[in-house]
């Protein structure tokens, strides 16, 4: 199958695809990467009438850090961030999902933006994003604003982006001091999206767990300082919360079991690792 007919428009300026977003409101779609979106077009599943490339704008190609941020622009492909060698240092935890997300085929093309507007609740960026309370950064025609992560996914493929807007960048908070982080996922092969992804952070004074592939969205739990049974208590009581379904994949009380199981590992790795 192919998609339906759509126009299609490379700016030459954040200001024009602004416009040109503003001017075809529910039926303009972004496009960067395209890894996420071009799939959906051929299956007709979206079917816009204008299609507005950000992929060559360099004014959305910025990587760097700055106040306390690792800032990544809408033009910034997973492989180029993977490929910064500073991650590591700035922010273990997405060094240590990145190699999870796809292939190195999609990283080429894929951008980590492209990643957070697309929700779905199984991939690896947008869990990273909420486990370290992330930013996502909104600009339109009218204004620019700046959504927490936990704030911005609302559901599967749904997030709280108006349609004349585009994600300028996403922030990841830099690497705290005695700050420990780590990540795990189980998926039926490695590049596929996960059945379960865990990514926890432990500072001096809080547990963090996020867990994606369970929930409608990437979700976070905060706990103090927890050990033996009351750990297993918590995780146990986390994973209920998070519902799920069966699914070809998995059944919920797999991924119930998961959370329990990775959720405990990861979150002894961060804690051994500040």
């Amino acid at each position: 199958m192919k998609p339906a007919a759509f126009d299609y428009l490379r700016p030459a300026s954040v200001a024009e695809a602004l416009a040109a977003l503003a001017r075809g409101g529910e039926d303009a779609r972004v496009v960067a990467g395209g890894q996420s979106l071009m799939p959906m077009l051929n299956m007709r599943l979206v079917q816009p009438r204008l299609l507005v490339d950000l992929s060559r704008l360099e004014e959305l190609r910025r990587l760097d850090s700055r106040d306390g941020w690792l800032e990544v622009g809408a033009a910034v492909t997973q492989s180029e961030l993977m490929a910064r060698s500073t991650l590591a240092e700035e922010v273990p935890l997405l060094a240590a999902a990145l190699p999870w997300v796809g292939h190195f085929q999609t990283r080429n093309r894929g951008t980590v933006c492209g990643s957070v507007a697309h929700a779905d609740p199984s991939a690896e960026i947008p869990l990273c994003l909420v486990a370290l309370r992330g930013q996502v950064l909104l600009r339109s025609a009218r204004a620019r604003r700046a959504v927490p992560a936990e704030s911005f996914f609302l559901g599967p493929l749904t997030t709280v982006k108006a349609a004349d807007e585009i994600i300028e960048a996403v922030r990841f908070p830099l690497r705290g001091s005695g700050t420990g982080y780590a990540f795990r996922e189980v998926a039926m092969r490695h590049g596929d999206f996960a059945i379960t992804a865990c990514a926890a952070v432990a500072d001096a004074h809080v547990l963090r767990l996020a867990v994606g592939g369970v929930a409608d969205r990437p979700t976070a739990r905060d706990w103090p300082f927890l050990f033996g049974a009351a750990m297993d208590e918590a995780l146990n009581a986390f994973a209920w919360d998070l519902g799920g379904d069966d699914d070809q994949h998995a059944t919920a009380a797999y991924r119930r079991t998961l959370v329990r199981g990775v959720g405990r590992a990861v979150i002894e790795e961060a804690l051994s690792c500040r």
